[in-house]
């Protein structure tokens, strides 16, 4: 394909996100509102909405009520054209279980629930993914967050270590047939927090868990992006120069009070690398007053106005499962890197 024809149909496929953009913005809107709020042109506009009513995506409703010439058709975007599924795998002090969701398009949910598997690996989330396909066969993209990290498509660090060297994405992608987006837990986690958050610009936060029979990790937004790293290594702080092995490292970790020193070692030490504005704490070690016994021992070692606010978070599973939403709803938009790359 010349460089010519390639362009005109990238530019074409951002055209129908721009669209598709504000209709799902709109809830409905006539091609001249659609045109207004993207800047493309009318006939432009007609001619993708109109490919889009003939596969479904959008729905073209009744007549605009006419003020003497032809009336206005009306479009609004059919958040059932597509769903997705998300689901995360989770150890938490020798259990293991999967809570999954299938929502829309726009995100509302479809289904929800969780399951207590005695072993998670490939075929258990094969299955419940074969499951959930077959339920809906709208179906167009999987996201799977774990207690891990990915490179180079491959599972190579995992607290669940069944699923270690484990290709997942290409596995699911080649079965099914649809987008699959493999990430780690905390990022996620991050992600979602972030997004909660609903800053007036862009911000750089961090989520850190600390959470008993794991090591600890934090996933990192800098400037409203996640921060993964040259190979996704980025946040895996319990492989901080602590000075002690990582066999002593876990013993400590196990106990309500040795822990501390290391949450103060991590908090330190990410203040000090990327200066986030906040970091939130969770994992069910962590207590209200262990917050400002890290905050006072960390203002030892770094100096007061470039501390970031620390918090408590009490419930980090609706940001996990917000921000694996998110990022696999993300996943399903076209968009060329050099215009927007929100991850």
């Amino acid at each position: 394909m010349n460089q010519i024809a390639n362009n005109s149909i990238r530019v074409k496929r951002i055209n129908q996100e721009l669209i598709k953009e504000a209709l799902k913005a709109m809830k409905q809107g006539t091609k001249a509102a659609v045109a207004s709020v993207t800047g493309l042109s009318i006939a432009t506009c007609g001619n993708i909405l109109n490919e889009l009513v003939e596969t479904g995506e959008v729905i073209e409703t009744e007549l605009e009520a006419s003020s003497g010439g032809r009336p206005a058709r009306r479009f609004l975007y059919n958040a059932d054209f597509s769903y997705i599924a998300c689901i995360y795998a989770k150890t938490e002090d020798g259990s293991l279980s999967l809570t999954f969701a299938v929502t829309n398009s726009t995100g509302e949910l479809v289904e929800q629930g969780l399951l207590e598997p005695e072993l998670i690996d490939a075929a258990s989330l094969d299955h419940l993914v074969a499951t959930l396909t077959q339920k809906y066969n709208n179906i167009k993209a999987v996201g799977i967050g774990i207690p891990g990290l990915v490179h180079q498509g491959v599972i190579n660090i995992c607290d669940i270590h069944s699923l270690i060297n484990v290709p997942l994405e290409s596995l699911l992608k080649e079965k099914y047939n649809v987008k699959v987006t493999v990430e780690n837990d905390m990022n996620l986690t991050a992600y979602g927090f972030y997004n909660k958050q609903s800053y007036d610009e862009d911000s750089t936060i961090v989520v850190l868990t600390f959470i008993r029979g794991s090591f600890p990790g934090s996933g990192i937004i800098i400037d409203g992006h996640i921060h993964k790293g040259n190979t996704r290594f980025a946040g895996e702080v319990s492989f901080l120069p602590f000075g002690i092995s990582r066999e002593e490292q876990f013993i400590r970790l196990g106990g309500d009070d040795t822990f501390l020193p290391l949450a103060v070692h991590a908090v330190a030490s990410l203040t000090a690398v990327i200066n986030p504005k906040t970091i939130a704490l969770t994992g069910e070690q962590f207590r209200q007053e262990d917050v400002q016994h890290i905050l006072e021992s960390c203002l030892e070692i770094i100096p007061a106005e470039h501390m970031p606010q620390l918090i408590l978070l009490d419930d980090p599973d609706d940001d996990y499962m917000n921000g694996l939403i998110a990022i696999t709803l993300d996943s399903m938009t076209y968009s060329l890197q050099l215009i927007e790359k929100r991850r």
